[in-house]
This record gives C-alpha cells, structure tokens and sequence, in this order.
C-alpha cells in the first residue's frame, strides 16, 4: 500500500449506536471493534470511534471542530447526499453552494452524528481552490 490515508479519532458513547449510524446510515465499512472503539473506514480513509466517559455536548456552531471529505467527482458528492437523506441522518446544515460565480466556489453540506460530531462534505467546481487560489482570503461562512 502505497497511498497516504488519512486517520482521525473522535469520542462516541456507544459502540451499537455508532456502529448503526456509521455503518447503516453513511456506508462506512467496519473494521476492527473492541468495547471500547470502533474503526471504520470512509472512502479509504480511517476513522476511530474511541468512547468517552464524560458527557458529550454540542457545538454552537460549525465552527471549529468538524471533518469531512472532498471529493473530486461532483457525483460521488451527490451520492452520499442522497444516501444522507435517505438515511434521515441529521443534518447539521442542508446542502447548499458557497462562493457561487467566484474560483472559490464549492457545494458542501454538514451533517452531525448522535454523539454531536460534525462533518462536512464538499465539492468543489474547479479543483485548485482546494489548495490553492491564496489572493482570496473567504474560508467557510464566517
């Protein structure tokens, strides 16, 4: 294996119910599970669902902690939008398009798993924005 995969780790309470969500609601496909984690793999990237013995809450905002994926085919985007609510997962922020008209311009939506994680899913239009494009400074909605 050559490639570079990319790895995070987050807090659940309950290995069933992430297992449920991730598994059944958004196509992760599971990996190795103890009482207390859960590994899953997206899209070829690794997530570790480890469980938390303090309370988990909700964040106000978006803002600042969340993950996601971008993806390089607009219809792989549409795919997983369509699974995500056939799923009636729950929907941080519906999909929308943020810098319409400009190089900047992607669709994106956010979704929250039951323990108040966040992710964020995009496409962008033209690729270099992912990256590049550094004489523009808008970065999310803020």
């Amino acid at each position: 294996m050559n490639q570079t995969i990319f790895h995070i780790a987050f807090p659940i309470t309950d290995i069933s119910q992430a297992k449920a969500y991730y598994v059944d609601g958004l196509g992760c496909i599971p990996g190795r599970e103890s009482p207390h984690a859960l590994i899953l793999n997206l899209y070829g990237h690794q997530l570790v669902a480890h469980t938390a013995k303090e309370p988990l809450t909700r964040q106000r905002g978006i803002y600042p902690r969340h993950f996601g994926l971008i993806f390089t085919s607009e219809q792989d985007w549409k795919d997983l939008l369509a699974r995500a609510l056939s799923q009636q997962l729950t929907f941080r922020e519906e999909a929308k398009e943020r810098f319409v008209n400009t190089p900047l311009e992607h669709r994106t939506f956010f979704l929250e798993d039951p323990f108040y994680n966040l992710m964020e899913f995009k496409y962008y239009r033209y690729v270099e924005a992912i990256f590049g494009n550094p004489e523009y400074t808008q970065i999310g909605d803020r």
